[in-house]
């Protein structure tokens, strides 16, 4: 990853605003809607311009965007505010289109990104460019799977990428449209430290009354920028209405979000945070005994299981350990989704455990 830049550099570079702010709507509808939304715009604290054109929807029979058309409308938006425009791109002949209308940043879109075939033809059609590429994580939390998208721009003399986290899907009920998965991103951000990192709360959210809280979250977490969908009628948008917000929400929204420095010289802070963290390496330390004693104890169930042909799963036990722990961890005050994930990891490690000893041979 040498070719990597910092956002900070880009934003040096245009004397853009940090963090980074992409408003607009999710899809653009009408030329006039597009310019009307762009002007509401101008004096917030939004640099680039989002719209949808080209809208790759689950399902055929919904609004799919007007295409090329809006390329037109970006570039007038543009000349009218000085706003720097954007749009998603999911093939060549898209990024054609794109670049020959001087679409200032293109992102990559989740849909797209679980296809290497498809991120390769686009990356081609975008070989050497000096266009910032934003590419959106894929729709199933894969690391492996935004890291390879990543890569392959980086490999196409690539240099101005940055990616957005936009949520994950899951078969799970939570609040969230999708789930947000913050880990995820984290593990990006450790792997890939110099990679601009952005925060879509809007498609995480699903609903407006969960944008702010996810923004703060992101900014707590040190990300460089976010993109949120405005439309100046939420209500009647033609895509996703619930979960965009009016120019002036967001001009609220963003005037109330705390913008945190990444450290700080005060050397009673720091004394305190290396005593929290020697605490907490101690407390990691002995989860990980905890973790190693409880697998012998899950060993020694899976040799009884064998030797008694009994089978591993035993549902009516693990409901129980279920609804006790997360009585448990309510008291801790611990979050239901939480105990969830922990367990059932901790739970599939073990019949992991136990199904290598169902396999071992007696002799």
């Amino acid at each position: 990853m040498k070719n990597s830049r910092s956002l900070r550099k880009w934003l040096d570079d245009m004397n853009l605003s940090h963090p980074l702010l992409i408003a607009g709507p999710c899809s653009a509808e009408t030329e006039v809607q597009v310019l009307d939304i762009a002007n509401q715009l101008k004096d917030s604290d939004a640099t680039i311009y989002r719209a949808g054109i080209w809208k790759p929807r689950t399902r055929p029979g919904n609004f799919e965007g007007v295409g090329a058309l809006a390329l037109e409308w970006l570039k007038k938006a543009k000349k009218e505010t000085g706003i720097l425009t954007t749009t998603e791109v999911a093939n060549a002949n898209h990024v054609d289109l794109a670049l020959k209308n001087e679409i200032d940043i293109l992102w990559i879109g989740a849909r797209t990104t679980v296809s290497p075939f498809i991120v390769q033809e686009i990356a081609e059609a975008l070989r050497g460019t000096k266009k910032i590429v934003l590419i959106k994580n894929p729709v199933n939390p894969d690391l492996s799977l935004w890291m390879g998208a990543i890569e392959r721009f980086y490999s196409s003399n690539i240099k101005n990428i940055g990616a957005i986290h936009r949520g994950f899907s899951t078969y799970e009920k939570t609040k969230y449209r999708n789930n947000p998965e913050w880990q995820i991103a984290i593990d990006l951000q450790r792997k890939l430290p110099d990679l601009p990192l952005i925060l879509d709360p809007s498609h995480i959210a699903g609903r407006r009354d969960l944008i702010f809280d996810l923004c703060q979250t992101a900014l707590d977490l040190n990300y460089d920028g976010l993109m949120i969908e405005s439309h100046n009628d939420p209500e009647n948008a033609w895509s996703d209405a619930k979960q965009q917000i009016t120019p002036k929400e967001l001009k609220l929204l963003t005037k109330n979000l705390i913008i945190r420095g990444a450290t700080t010289d005060n050397e009673g802070y720091n004394d305190k945070l290396k005593n929290l963290r020697t605490q907490i390496n101690l407390y990691d330390n002995q989860l990980i005994n905890i973790l190693g004693n409880r697998m012998d104890v899950a060993e020694k169930i899976g040799l009884l299981k064998k030797k008694n042909n009994v089978a591993v799963l035993q549902s009516k036990r693990w409901n129980e350990i279920l609804g006790k722990m997360i009585l448990e961890g309510d008291e801790k005050n611990l979050s239901e989704e939480f105990i969830l994930k922990v367990f059932k990891a901790i739970h599939q490690e073990s019949i992991n455990h136990q199904e290598m000893i169902l396999k071992t041979d007696s002799n």
